[in-house]
This record gives structure tokens, C-alpha cells and sequence, in this order.
């Protein structure tokens, strides 16, 4: 019998999704998660993987606790313009006192102004 969502050959006592662990199964057994955090019903359209879309909602949206918490946790982003990173400490330029990621903290990197001059290349 064939697998109506990963289309593999299977005997009649492994062919439902369950049974031989179908990694397609998301693709026909269309179900409604929930978000173990704060038990908010996450829609999805066919096709999309319940988990990625769930671990999408808690870093986004998710009202709980522990989202909350996490979510606070890397407050400090990069002053570095189209850097969306953000550090968990903060990593302030001796020049220009703005907040950078670790990959753009020496003034080379971000384009270190001060004063309104380019900082000295020598080092």
C-alpha cells in the first residue's frame, strides 16, 4: 500500500503515519497545533510544518512566561545599519558610544564615526 503523503510502499500495518514515522505526514493530517506555552490555537496553512510555525509563534507573539523571559533576554541590538543581531550584553564603541553586535564591535567594522570624522584606521 502507498503513503498517501510520502508516497513510499508499506504493508498494511505500517502504512498509516504513525506507524513508519511519515516525515510528510504534515502535508495530509492537517491539524490545528497549540502552543504548549500559553495553549493558543496556531493556524497554518497546508503544506507548512506545524513546528516551525509554533516555534515561530513563541518567539514572536506568544504571550507566556517563559516566551516572555527568553524574548528579553537579547535586548541589545547592533547599532550597525541592516544588522538585525542582537547580544545578550552589551558591546558599547569607546568612539562613537553606540551598541553593536560582537561582529561589528571594533570601529572598522560598523564605520565608526566620531565627531563626525571616519575614526583613524591606524590601530
Amino acid at each position: 500500500m502507498k503513503c498517501d503523503a510520502c508516497e513510499e510502499i508499506f504493508c498494511k500495518d505500517h502504512v498509516t503515519y504513525a506507524n513508519h514515522k511519515c516525515m510528510s505526514s504534515y502535508k495530509k493530517d492537517v491539524q490545528v497545533p497549540v502552543c504548549p506555552l500559553c495553549n493558543t490555537p496556531i493556524p497554518i496553512k497546508r503544506g507548512e510544518m506545524p513546528d516551525i510555525k509554533v516555534g515561530e509563534h513563541i518567539d514572536r507573539d506568544c504571550k507566556s512566561d517563559p516566551a516572555q523571559r527568553k524574548r528579553k533576554v537579547f535586548t541589545n541590538k547592533c547599532s550597525k545599519g541592516g544588522c538585525k543581531q542582537k547580544e545578550m550584553i552589551k558591546v558599547t564603541c569607546d568612539d562613537c558610544h553606540l551598541n553593536f553586535c560582537l561582529k561589528h564591535r571594533h570601529p572598522l567594522d560598523h564605520d565608526c564615526k566620531t565627531d563626525g570624522k571616519p575614526a583613524s584606521k591606524s590601530g
